[in-house]
């Protein structure tokens, strides 16, 4: 059995893929393709809930998407740093599933670990395709593998998009994702400490960023991602 995905997701805290891009993991996987995450720390230094309960909550919101696959690399939440260590660990996820396209945090937002973490996976899927940097997974050298393209997908602050994905048909399933890690949103019965994401209007929030999105494109509800390089198109039509 091979690891190979079509797309794999990065994203710096257990639940930043479900908040950014889970509309889009849902319907390319009803288009056929395979999707894995992996999350670059266990969250741990978030104001609710434990590293167990975001393991549990990540299987849960994995199951509603239908990941094939999903790791955690257990970098320090708030403190991993862009590294050789931290790049040869990305490498090796890279090498293992050998995406045709990475997602991966926004290089600029509120929460430090994301911006680092996106120019952290930036930076190592361009070593990845180095035929010198070696490395092993499992016990087994790996062969080079360099992504077609990365993708930075938008989370808390306002970036303007490249691109957008019409995810229209999936608000309602993104939202049930979200919702699966049940310590870190909104729960009335909760008596755990207030946080920017825990109030029952921040799933407005979420809708209303998807309608901003959305909207130029003549689309209901849409994701926002940026490009690193040029997308090259055959022809105009594929742009419409």
């Amino acid at each position: 059995m091979t690891d190979k995905v079509d797309i794999l997701v990065f994203a710096a805290h257990p639940d930043d893929a479900e908040l950014s891009c889970a509309g889009t993991i849902m319907k390319h996987i009803e288009q056929g393709k395979t999707v894995a995450i992996v999350d670059l720390t266990q969250g741990e230094l978030g104001s609710r809930g434990t590293i167990e309960t975001r393991y549990a909550e990540a299987k849960n919101a994995s199951d509603i998407m239908g990941i094939s696959f999903r790791e955690n690399l257990k970098m320090k939440d708030g403190w991993f740093e862009i590294n050789e260590e931290n790049k040869r660990l990305i490498i090796e996820q890279i090498r293992r599933f050998k995406p045709e396209i990475v997602l991966a945090n926004a290089l600029s937002d509120r929460h430090p670990d994301h911006g680092r973490g996106g120019q952290l996976v930036s930076e190592a899927c361009f070593l990845a395709g180095l035929l010198k940097i070696e490395t092993t997974y499992n016990g087994e050298n790996q062969k080079h593998h360099r992504p077609k393209a990365v993708y930075h997908y938008i989370q808390d602050y306002y970036i303007k998009p490249d691109f957008v994905v019409d995810v229209s048909n999936y608000v309602e399933r993104k939202i049930e994702a979200i919702k699966a890690y049940k310590t870190q949103f909104f729960n009335p019965n909760s008596t755990a400490p207030q946080t920017p994401i825990s109030g029952e209007d921040y799933f407005d929030f979420i809708k209303g960023r998807m309608k901003e999105m959305g909207r130029p494109a003549g689309m209901e509800y849409a994701e926002g991602f940026t490009v690193e390089r040029f997308i090259g198109v055959d022809n105009l039509f594929d742009l419409v």
